[in-house]
This record gives C-alpha cells, structure tokens and sequence, in this order.
C-alpha cells in the first residue's frame, strides 16, 4: 500500500509539473557532457537535426532575419552555439541568394563543423569561419559589429542572471539578434515526453524535458536585455512549442552591409 500511495504520489507530482511548468529550472543536458564521438551524442545529434527540422526552427528564423533587413546584400553574421553547422545551413538556404557573399562565424566550444557543411556553406557563396571558444571568453575579443547574431536552441541553458551578462556583450556586437529556443509550456512538456515514438534516444530524451523546463514564455528574454540603447523587440510563441526572441537596434534602423 505504502509503495503504491509512493507511486500515486510521483505520478500527481509529474502531472502537475506538465500542466503547470512555472518558473524556469536550469539543469545539465547530458550531451553537453558527453565525447564529442561518443556513439549516443552522434546519434542526439542527428535527433536534434529532426526535430529542428520538425519544428522548423530554420524557417522561423529565416524569416526573423529576412523581415529584419530590408535591402539584401552581403552581411556579416555570427551564430552563438552552432553545433555543427547543420542549422545555420538550413537557415542560409532559406535566406536565398541575395546574401551571396556573406560571411559567418560560427561559435561553439566543440569543433563539430564537418568538411561537407562548410563545403555547402561555400557553394552557396558564404564566407565561413569556425571558432572553437566559450561565447563569453570570444565575444569580448571581436573588433567588429556584425549585422546579424544567431542563436538555435541555446540560451536555454543560462541561469537568468548569466544571460544578462550575455546581452551586453551581444548588444554591443550586432544590429540585430534572433534567437529560437524552447518554449515552456504545457504542450511542449507533454511532447517532449513523446519523442520516444520517433526513435529519439535516451540522451535526446532527457535533455528534451531539461531544455523545455528551461524554456522561456512571455517577455522573459526582452527583459533582461539591457536598457541603455533604444531596442526594438518580438518575442512569443512561434509554432506549437518554439519561443522566438528577436532584438533590433531602432538607433541604427536596423542591420547595415557588410
């Protein structure tokens, strides 16, 4: 009886955590953790790559950058935590040709870029670069400001206070910041218990309730942005569970060529 009141008891705890997910909870994802060719963080990887797809996170965003600048041309862009490189691909293939020419730094604290990505950035006519660093030790260090800063599934895992610590450093750099992230929610709790069903293994799993508990709702991102400078700023749901943050800089009308 004891064991079962126990089970009843965890059951209406979960419960209630899926209906109600209040406030963030930042925990460690185990792919953050784990080798880089560890054979279970190859295959998250892939899984991550999916559900992007799924969840259209590229298109999303595409789309912020897209309505942002108004005359195409050459840029300079930056993505925070690019992973290895699949989704700022999927992102430059959306944007179209008008940014032939461009240049991308890609920032990550794994070196995760394969030779085909970068391949596929340059046929496309990108400029690429790869920096293996912590955003917090690269961004300080950048002489110049970009046009556009990218941010997938990222800002998750930074406590509040540590992200305003970050936003400084990214509103100092760019013109305009996009960043697509989990969306805490009820419904994105309840599918990130399903992704068993689309063959997600038990890394992708775990860190799949972790990120959504880490999720933003609300205006959570745009008030912890700093306030000295006049910025513009979207931010809500986008799509069913993806929270979508978008910072224009209203001072320099935007983003300017590269």
């Amino acid at each position: 009886m004891r064991e079962n009141t126990t089970q009843d008891a965890g059951a209406a705890a979960e419960f209630s955590r899926i209906m109600h997910p209040g406030s963030r909870l930042i925990q460690p994802e185990l792919l953050d953790h784990l080798p880089e060719t560890d054979p279970a963080a190859i295959r998250s990887r892939r899984d991550l790559q999916r559900i992007n797809w799924w969840m259209g996170n590229a298109r999303k965003a595409a789309r912020a950058i897209n309505e942002a600048v108004v005359q195409p041309g050459p840029r300079k862009c930056i993505e925070l935590g690019a992973g290895d490189g699949s989704f700022f691909l999927r992102v430059v293939r959306l944007l179209g040709s008008g940014w032939n020419g461009s240049h991308v730094l890609l920032l990550d604290r794994k070196d995760l870029v394969s030779a085909g990505t970068r391949t596929s950035l340059e046929q496309l006519g990108w400029q690429v670069q790869t920096l293996q660093v912590d955003v917090f030790e690269a961004l300080p260090l950048l002489a110049e400001r970009c046009d556009v800063m990218l941010a997938n599934l990222f800002l998750h895992h930074f406590t509040d206070s540590r992200l305003q610590e970050l936003f400084p450093l990214t509103a100092a750099r760019t013109g305009l910041f996009v960043a697509v992230e989990p969306r805490r929610s009820a419904l994105s709790l309840l599918f990130s218990r399903l992704l068993w069903f689309i063959g997600c293994n038990h890394v992708t799993r775990h860190d799949a309730i972790v990120s959504v508990r880490a999720g933003f709702s609300g205006s959570e991102l745009s008030s912890l942005w700093p306030k000295q400078v006049q910025w513009d700023f979207h931010e809500g749901r986008s799509g069913l569970f993806s929270h979508l943050f978008v910072a224009r800089d209203a001072g320099s009308a935007g983003v300017s060529p590269a």
